[in-house]
């Protein structure tokens, strides 16, 4: 466990950022997971490398490296005292989610294409079924080719993107949902609206 020094204590200015990010990891790991695709389990952990992933993903947080994750861990921000933990490298938040419910979206009108990046060994099961949430509220969609891929990679080094006939699947009654401009949501697609790779 990383110790800081009192000469080593915050700033007003990096309190603020510190501040920031507690909030932040409090909106993906109590309230909205499913906002970003990240997976949490029963007992409220999440994978530690992919919270750092989708924190260097948006702008506004390339700046945070592991150490500040452990000084929001170990010493909170402002009256946020010990709100996480970490094990290894999973995380949680200690106490007051509020993602047991299902997660509500409006339902939206979805674009003609939306695309889904998966693991290899996921695909017999989608060839099957479909795509489903597998431990989820939604199945995940990106509305491009590249963020399905940043998603995928996530679980697959060489993830597989399927693309998605969403407004065929909208007009069959498949019900979607749209998280931010950069996530579509479904409880299920069935698989005739998936295009799958060639075997």
């Amino acid at each position: 466990m990383t110790v800081f020094s009192p000469q080593n204590r915050s700033t007003p200015a990096d309190q603020r950022r510190l501040t920031k990010l507690s909030k932040f990891l409090s909106l993906i790991l109590r309230h909205q997971p499913e906002r970003f695709a990240l997976a949490i389990d029963e007992e409220g952990w999440a994978s530690l490398p992919e919270v750092m992933e989708i924190l260097k993903g948006l702008p506004n947080f390339r700046w945070v490296t592991r150490a500040d994750v452990m000084r929001v861990v170990e010493e909170g921000s402002g009256d946020d005292k010990r709100r996480f933990e970490v094990e290894g490298n999973r995380i949680r938040a200690r106490y007051g989610h509020s993602f047991a419910q299902p997660i509500l979206y409006k339902p939206c009108m979805p674009p003609s294409i939306l695309y889904h990046g998966t693991s290899q060994h996921a695909l017999a099961a989608i060839r099957r079924e479909g795509l489903r949430p597998m431990g989820r509220q939604y199945v995940h969609l990106s509305p491009d080719p590249g963020t399905a891929a940043r998603v995928g990679a996530r679980r697959d080094e060489r993830p597989v993107i399927l693309t998605v006939r969403a407004a065929e699947a909208h007009a069959a009654g498949v019900v979607f949902h749209q998280a931010d401009e950069a996530v579509y949501l479904a409880k299920h697609v069935p698989v005739e609206f998936v295009e799958m790779p060639d075997e």
